[in-house]
């Protein structure tokens, strides 16, 4: 029986906050296939590496960041028949949250790296547009049922710098007070830090840190569309 030769790769789903936006980091490609087209970071694994390794290797190259600062996790593979025209290619993707990071250095098979509104990335080349969808979604759900929005944090934030994360992940206005009611009522979500900061108006809001839960109990759900805010 003959083996088919089949590339791996690693795609990267780098999301942050910056000038209000949720922003995904894309790199215009420099070479073919897909020169000129912006496309989602990542590489081919190397022999010595496992996909883990590759991914925080690619993330370090694209951002200069350290992934502990961050969050990173698998997102799903992607494996179709002419997702790449250099040949059978299947691609591990990754999501990453990481707080707001300055602009970004392209890497070797890179013309230009910039952060794009994910909203506004146009085409993407192979498959990424739905790479993207996917984890889009995922960070969406992840943030009902997990602390992750405070990766988008600084180590210390408000509740409301916090509030300001879920409405910017999920498009959607929240309540002030029915969030800082639910985050602070979810056990071990947030912890006060005994310090303040002034903010708007002029009056001192309390600094939280990120606290020791790895699930929200309750968790907090989505609005379902049409539903008020809350």
């Amino acid at each position: 029986m003959t083996l088919n030769v089949v590339a791996l790769t690693v795609d990267l789903v780098l999301l942050t906050i910056r000038r209000e936006a949720l922003q995904v980091l894309l790199i215009r490609r420099g070479i073919p296939p897909y020169q000129d087209r912006w496309a989602l970071p990542g590489g081919f694994v190397l022999d010595d590496e496992d996909l883990d390794a590759a991914a925080a290797r690619e993330l370090r190259e694209e951002t200069g960041l350290d992934p502990e600062r961050g969050h990173l996790e698998q997102l799903a593979t992607y494996g179709g028949p002419g997702r790449d025209p250099r040949g059978r290619v299947v691609t591990v993707a990754y999501l990453a949250l990481l707080p707001d990071l300055p602009a970004p250095v392209p890497g070797s098979d890179a013309a230009v790296a910039a952060w794009r509104p994910v909203g506004e990335t146009g085409e993407l080349a192979f498959d990424h547009d739905r790479i993207l969808a996917d984890g889009l979604e995922r960070a969406r759900s992840r943030l009902e049922y997990t602390p992750l929005a405070t990766r988008f944090c600084a180590p210390e934030f408000t509740v409301a710098d916090l509030r300001t994360v879920y409405e910017t992940v999920w498009r959607t206005r929240l309540d002030p007070r029915n969030f800082h009611r639910k985050v602070t009522g979810a056990d071990g979500f947030i912890e006060p830090t005994g310090g303040t900061v002034i903010r708007d108006r002029g009056r001192p809001a309390q600094l939280y840190r990120r606290g020791p839960a790895t699930h929200l109990h309750p968790p907090l759900l989505r609005q379902s569309p049409g539903s008020p805010s809350r």
